[in-house]
């Protein structure tokens, strides 16, 4: 059932994404006179097609939902040489509205328009999450960890995070955001202490991985909002298992240390394999000590085999905006969001962040599931996050994605005519290879999350 539900969330993004995205191809085409053929929801098989009223278009719902695409006339090969998909000549009225006969400026618009409006989709559906509001954490300091960089500049539990470089803060998230931007950097922190205003500066230093990929507040800085570490599954015949620890246990303890966050327990079980770890459990109002055996993975990683959940001491609270102030959340949190993205996409091209992170169709099903299962806003927020990534995603110069269309017209402009029809055929093939390999890599990636 679970699985069922994860499906039917990952098909509701991709169909309305993806065919938002091509909607803008189409609605721009269009707009601009360029000869329509086809708008499919979908690859494969036809389900279902029908014509417009004009009977121009043909509308179709494809059997595999995954994508979508929109036929334009002048497209093909033999399209360009003023031949049809039948082989018959395509007549003069037609053959001055095909695509590869219209000037830069237009077919540059139409390559533009899938991301442009995959963006409009972002800057609505946050606008949308403003409105109606969503559960955010505090930016207060639950626990500062001792000979941290929080510690020896005066930050205390309870200090109430306001600004980082005058930039105001209003949830944990926000602080994370802001923090990770400034690593490496001189850092102004505005905090409010018991109604008294402070300010902290300092320098946040560079961290070993990469900023995007850690939890800046809690493994640089080193404070956390306070959180209980409970298990919330036990994996059947794992070391957990065989070590007696249940679901519900709340995790006090490791090798005597204070467990503080997921990831300072995560760290110690990965760095014992095979060898024992003891841990303080509460269960109930029981206080008891396990011995446990971390069993190896295949890079050499201690796992016990439990999922962990993280149970705050502070008590969320709403967030939600007027409409003026939710339409200026839209377009700010979307600009944020591809900044981020574009950041995340510059790294990973110059391999400064693992090709190990590229998450692939699985990943992308989970998070829509997981974010569907904690109510509307979440599904809404995940839908804004996952179309930045694909608008910014497809203005990649990547031959077949729409960057690679941009780059062919700059270059026809530069050149004063296109490239030959053969020459773009092998460019665009190495293009397929090349998203067809991303593609098979990223389900490898999610395969080996899974085992």
């Amino acid at each position: 059932m679970e699985t069922l539900h994860t499906l039917l969330y990952f098909v509701v993004a991709i169909v309305l994404l993806i065919g938002f995205h091509e909607f803008g191809h189409f609605i721009v085409a269009r707009k601009l006179g360029i000869k329509v053929e086809k708008f499919s929801i979908g690859f494969g098989p036809k389900l279902f097609s029908w014509r417009g009223k004009d009977g121009e278009v043909e509308y179709i719902i494809a059997a595999i939902p995954l994508g979508g695409y929109v036929k334009m006339l002048g497209e093909n090969p033999d399209e360009q040489e003023g031949i049809d998909t039948d082989g018959n000549p395509i007549s003069e009225v037609d053959l001055k509205r095909a695509f590869n006969r219209q000037p830069v400026w237009k077919r540059a618009s139409v390559a533009v328009a899938g991301p442009g409006f995959n963006i409009i989709f972002a800057i609505v559906a946050y606008m949308i999450v403003s409105w109606m509001g969503h559960l955010a954490m505090p930016s207060t300091v639950g626990v500062v960890y001792p000979h941290s960089l929080a510690e020896s500049q005066g930050l205390m539990t309870g200090d109430e995070i306001v600004a980082i470089n005058e930039h105001p803060i209003n949830s944990w998230r926000s602080l994370e955001e802001g923090l990770k931007k400034h690593v490496g950097e001189e850092v102004h922190l505005d905090v409010r202490r018991q109604e008294s205003p402070l300010r902290f500066s300092f320098v946040l230093p560079q961290p070993e991985k990469d900023a995007f990929l850690i939890d800046v507040a809690d493994e640089v800085l080193g404070i956390n909002l306070g959180v209980d570490i409970l298990i919330d599954k036990v994996m059947p015949d794992s070391a957990a298992e065989q070590g007696l620890l249940e679901a519900g246990d709340q995790i006090l303890a490791v090798n005597g240390d204070t467990v503080k966050s997921i990831h300072g327990l995560i760290t110690v079980i990965g760095s014992s394999a095979d060898k024992p770890v003891n841990l303080q459990v509460k269960r109930q109002a029981s206080r008891l000590q396990f011995e446990v055996t971390p069993r190896a993975d295949a890079s050499g990683r201690g796992l016990i085999g439990v999922q962990l959940k993280a149970k705050p001491w502070a008590e969320p609270f709403m967030q939600r905006s007027g409409f003026v102030e939710g339409v200026v959340y839209g377009f700010e949190r979307t600009w944020e969001v591809s900044k981020m993205t574009g950041e995340m996409f510059k790294r990973m091209v110059s391999t400064s962040i693992a090709a190990e992170n590229l998450g692939g169709p699985i990943a992308i099903a989970q998070m829509a599931g997981t974010t569907a299962e904690r109510g509307m806003v979440y599904f809404v927020m995940f839908l804004a996050f996952f179309s930045v990534n694909l608008a910014i995603l497809n203005l990649l110069p990547i031959p077949v994605l729409d960057g690679g269309m941009l780059v062919f017209l700059a270059i026809e402009q530069l050149r004063g005519k296109p490239l030959t029809p053969a020459l773009m055929m092998r460019i665009q093939m190495v293009g397929v290879l090349l998203i067809m390999s991303l593609m098979v890599f990223a389900f490898y990636n999610d395969i080996m999350r899974l085992f």
